[in-house]
């Protein structure tokens, strides 16, 4: 007998378990980091219903995907789009595309596996950074999405650390909501 899922605001919270902190993630080996910081989620629909939605993430792209309520704020011509679109379906290693961290910040796909996890590089100046964004099966019908950003060399690590972590928390948080949304049957 299958367990019942547990309530949304549980499994939207953007905490790590212990092992996926433990846990080897593609990129760990490419920067050798100041910085981690690790969030995770879990979203009602399998791995093949959330690749879509992740690979076509970005500026330029389908956006920075928020909850309804948080994007009414947003003006209309910046809101993430809420469909898949093909055009954003071919991502591939090597392709570079724009980030939201300056006018110059962009990504560059190092890694990717489809339902599994794609890996992205940059450089913001001197750090250099992964993330890498995995999908894992949670039963029939559930993924969980772990997201891992290393940053090294910091020269502020606890400001990167605290800082940093609050706007990563936030953005991710934003991101669980606003993929749940789209996912949901």
């Amino acid at each position: 007998m299958a367990l019942p899922a547990p309530p949304l605001a549980d499994r939207l919270l953007v905490r790590p378990t212990p092992a996926e902190r433990r846990a080897t993630l593609p990129g760990d080996e490419v920067v050798a980091a100041d910085v981690v910081m690790d969030r995770a989620f879990t979203l009602s629909a399998p791995p093949v219903r959330v690749w879509p939605w992740l690979v076509q993430l970005g500026k330029h792209r389908a956006g920075w995907y928020l909850p309804r309520a948080v994007e009414r704020l947003v003006p209309k011509t910046r809101r993430a789009l809420r469909r898949i679109e093909p055009a954003y379906q071919a991502l591939a290693e090597g392709d570079v595309i724009p980030d939201w961290g300056g006018a110059d910040a962009t990504f560059t796909v190092a890694e990717l596996v489809p339902e599994s996890h794609v890996l992205f590089t940059s450089t913001r100046g001197r750090t250099h950074l992964t993330w890498c964004l995995r999908l894992t099966a949670t039963g029939a019908d559930g993924t969980r999405v772990h997201l891992r950003l290393r940053l090294g060399p910091v020269r502020r690590r606890r400001l990167a650390h605290t800082l940093g972590g609050l706007v990563d928390l936030a953005t991710i948080a934003g991101l669980a909501a606003g993929l749940e949304e789209r996912v949901s049957p």
